[in-house]
């Protein structure tokens, strides 16, 4: 059985609802139109019902929302519809369960399909399955800026597919860190099977814990999180290091860029109304 969250909101509010979801790290999100005119939105953020609540207070508005128990077989649904996604000129995020058909043709189709680096990965009930704009657009600046021998720190990492995503890509390690315990497990099992796990570290502790700046911090969370663990996320960059951010609206990350001075923004990648933002120091 699994943990089921379902928020109530109107027809006018559904989309800027569920792009709040959707920041949250969910994979998935069900429509359920009701005749009195309100609309229930279903989807999972895990069976820990104490992150559930930290995930929902942690949303800049309130939400009417409330937990529901369903069959393992309706939450997986989903499943059913994930496909390979391609990502940049050489990365493709194949879920584990899909046809080695279906991301043969999904490599066929690249530009140059012998440099392609095919990421298997399974998310469970953790974020990063590939095919969300933060995701996307937070791989995109890990394809553009990772050198071969660099450390990166993923904040939020989920399943471990950005982090993972940067081993492959050159990285010489990667630390994963995220208030979600079952991301521990997910985000290990996708390192060995990508053949990363020796460089890869995860953790559920707090980002004060890391003691050493490194040359690439990505962190797709929540523009209040962002803001809250700024100081933190200055001090983990190195001096020319680079922070990524991404978690944020294209329109609405001033706040936390005011909040990250004197790191300037250096580079940004938008993508289906979401952004991924690159600062340095200048």
């Amino acid at each position: 059985m699994t943990l089921s969250v379902v928020v109530r909101t109107t027809p006018t509010e559904v989309e800027f609802v569920s792009d709040l979801l959707w920041s949250l790290g969910v994979v998935a999100i069900e429509e359920h139109w009701d005749p009195d005119g309100i609309v229930r939105l279903q989807t999972s953020l895990g069976d820990d019902i104490k992150v559930v609540e930290q995930a929902m207070d942690s949303l800049p508005v309130e939400l009417d929302w409330s937990t529901v128990i369903v069959n393992d077989a309706v939450a997986n649904k989903w499943r059913e519809f994930a496909r390979p996604t391609m990502i940049g000129e050489r990365i493709v995020i194949a879920p584990v369960w899909c046809d080695d058909r279906e991301v043969a043709e999904v490599v066929a189709s690249l530009a140059h399909p012998d440099q392609a680096i095919v990421i298997p990965i399974e998310p469970a009930s953790t974020f990063g399955m590939g095919d969300h704009p933060t995701t996307m657009t937070s791989l995109l600046m890990i394809e553009k800026y990772v050198k071969p021998g660099d450390v990166l720190i993923d904040i939020g990492c989920g399943s471990g597919v950005l982090g993972i995503g940067a081993l492959r890509l050159g990285a010489v390690r990667a630390i994963g860190m995220d208030i979600n315990p079952s991301c521990v497990a997910v985000s290990q099992e996708n390192a060995r099977l990508n053949h990363v796990d020796d460089r890869w570290t995860v953790t559920t502790e707090p980002v004060a814990v890391i003691g050493f700046p490194v040359d690439i911090v990505v962190a797709n969370i929540l523009a209040p999180a962002l803001i809250e663990l700024s100081d933190e996320l200055k001090r983990l960059t190195k001096p020319d290091g680079l922070l990524v951010i991404s978690g944020v609206l294209t329109e609405h990350y001033e706040h936390v860029a005011q909040a990250l001075t004197p790191l300037q923004e250096c580079d940004r990648i938008e993508y289906g109304g979401w952004v991924a933002v690159a600062f340095r120091a200048q």
